[in-house]
């Protein structure tokens, strides 16, 4: 026993670490196949560490304030992938867009969905507090709407983009809702994010009983953004790779987005699988709908920021098709949050809605 969890503690120390010492080495340059495959197994290895960490620091900061902690590192970083590939990348002015809104359709209907059907199978009815998803939904609504929907009906500027004021406008409009999601997720209604048992009863303490020292606190933090930065920074080094494979099976060059966000967003959602099993799917919906949030509400402030300082085409707005998902999603999402329990018919539907998405993104 003792054994196997030094074995473990030494995997999720050394890993991330290595695939860190990865990327240092193959950053700027075209590493021939071999080393590609080495480094997408250190990305999985980096994600698995991730989520560990990711685990560690939650345990000792409690709920929702652990799933805060993963979905603003993982935002924050991948922020900067997006600008990276944006300086110089196949249809940057789109890139954006394209990585955003595959991020909010795999949160809301991919993470929510896969843990529903996961959290249905102690007792047939996944249970989580309705007041707290509701208001995390709908600021994902509100986000979605102003910094995806509207730049393809504005006539200010020709095709669907922002004029610089109006992009402003939507990147100061989308600050001040995450900040407010924040405020409610942490401070006086921090109760409606914890989870809850099958009778409604707020449940405050961790299933493990773990109370990690402040010292390996640290230490799994420090080692989660590390871990991180090599999930996003390989995935940027294999991203000509990606293309490479997009465009010769025929697919359209958005699909590297939906990609990317997959990669991106796998530390989230295997640690949202894990506390379905758990039977806290309210940490779940956490970790799904703060991702979507935090993705929106500190992606768009940031490009906003960057293009009025360097001014460049910036493509938010959606096309109709993208627009009919989104709005089908987020009704579908309304009605499996507001009861505040679900059967794994809802969690079925939202990975149908998922899998429509993941078809039409590669067969427009």
């Amino acid at each position: 026993m003792n054994s196997g969890i030094l074995g473990r503690i030494h995997a999720t120390t050394v890993l991330p670490v290595l695939a860190f010492i990865m990327l240092l080495f193959t950053w700027g340059r075209h590493p021939p196949f071999a080393i590609d495959v080495v480094m997408f197994v250190l990305l999985i290895c980096a994600v698995l560490s991730a989520v560990h960490h990711a685990e560690v620091v939650a345990e000792k900061v409690g709920e929702p304030f652990g799933s805060l902690v993963l979905a603003v590192a993982v935002t924050v970083i991948e922020v900067g992938l997006i600008l990276t590939l944006m300086a110089g990348g196949k249809s940057s002015e789109t890139l954006a867009r394209d990585t955003v809104f595959a991020a909010v359709m795999i949160t809301v209907n991919g993470i929510i969905g896969i843990c529903i059907v996961i959290g249905t199978s102690p007792h047939g009815v996944a249970r989580f507090s309705a007041r707290g998803s509701t208001g995390a939904l709908a600021t994902v609504a509100a986000l979605s709407g102003i910094c995806l929907v509207l730049p393809s009906y504005t006539v200010s500027s020709p095709g669907p983009a922002f004029t610089p004021s109006q992009l402003a406008f939507a990147g100061a409009a989308s600050l001040v809702l995450y900040a407010m999601f924040v405020s409610a997720q942490t401070g006086r209604h921090r109760s409606f994010f914890l989870p809850v048992d099958m009778k409604g009863r707020t449940i405050t303490t961790s299933p493990a009983n773990h109370n990690p020292t402040r010292r390996a606190t640290f230490t799994s933090l420090a080692l989660l953004l590390v871990a991180l930065v090599s999930v996003v920074g390989l995935a940027k080094v294999l991203s000509p790779v990606i293309e490479s494979g997009v465009t010769s099976i025929g697919l359209p060059n958005s699909f590297v987005g939906v990609i990317i966000a997959f990669l991106v967003l796998a530390p989230e959602t295997l640690a949202a699988i894990h506390a379905a099993r758990s039977d806290r799917v309210q940490v779940s919906l956490n970790l799904a709908l703060g991702s979507a949030t935090a993705s929106l509400g500190l992606t768009i402030p940031t490009l906003a920021a960057v293009m009025l300082v360097f001014p460049g085409e910036l493509q938010l707005g959606l096309s109709p098709l993208q627009i009919v998902l989104l709005c089908l999603s987020i009704g579908l999402a309304i009605l499996t949050v507001v009861p505040g329990r679900a059967t794994r018919l809802q969690g079925g539907v939202h990975l149908v809605m998922l899998a429509a998405f993941i078809f039409l993104a590669a067969n427009p």
